[in-house]
């Protein structure tokens, strides 16, 4: 696979867009000292290759309500049932991403919730679940790192 070279322009608007993917490009443009087309075309150019995969909005859950954070390891009783159990637990609004992992659990999922009874709640649910022996749950007292950024500053600062 052919690898997508991107130089310090495209470095600067990602740089922008992670922040906010809503800024207009001629603010981009602005910022840069250079077109708004070019911004376009660039942002198209990296959209077309994959660098770029839509662009998301931020929510803060605290402020609905939802402070509660857990992570689950999930142990199945057959990795054949992996799929299904993916599927069942798309059905659970609170579990918000879920990793099929090598290791020690053989999913892996986030959990949002009000507070620890509503958590037990959903654990409880995700236990319920064809093929899930059994789960451990460890809970979020802080998120200390939540950087979009320093990966793609650490991969620029390779080329």
């Amino acid at each position: 696979m052919k690898k997508f070279i991107l130089d310090e322009i495209d470095h600067q608007i990602l740089d922008i867009l992670i922040e906010n993917a809503r800024t207009p490009f001629t603010d981009i443009a602005k910022k840069l000292v250079v077109s708004a087309g070019t911004i376009h075309v660039r942002v198209k150019k990296m959209e077309d290759e994959g660098i770029i995969k839509g662009s998301t909005l931020t929510l803060n859950y605290e402020k609905m309500g939802y402070s509660f954070i857990s992570h689950v390891g999930i142990y199945l009783d057959r990795t054949s049932k992996t799929k299904q159990v993916i599927r069942d637990l798309k059905k659970i609004p609170n579990v918000t991403i879920a990793y099929i992992t090598a290791g020690k659990y053989n999913i892996f999922c986030k959990i949002r919730a009000r507070d620890t009874t509503h958590a037990k709640e959903i654990i409880f649910e995700m236990d319920d679940i064809d093929g899930v022996s059994r789960t451990e749950t460890m809970i979020s007292l802080e998120e200390s790192i939540n950087d979009k950024k320093r990966l793609m500053h650490s991969i620029f600062g390779e080329l």
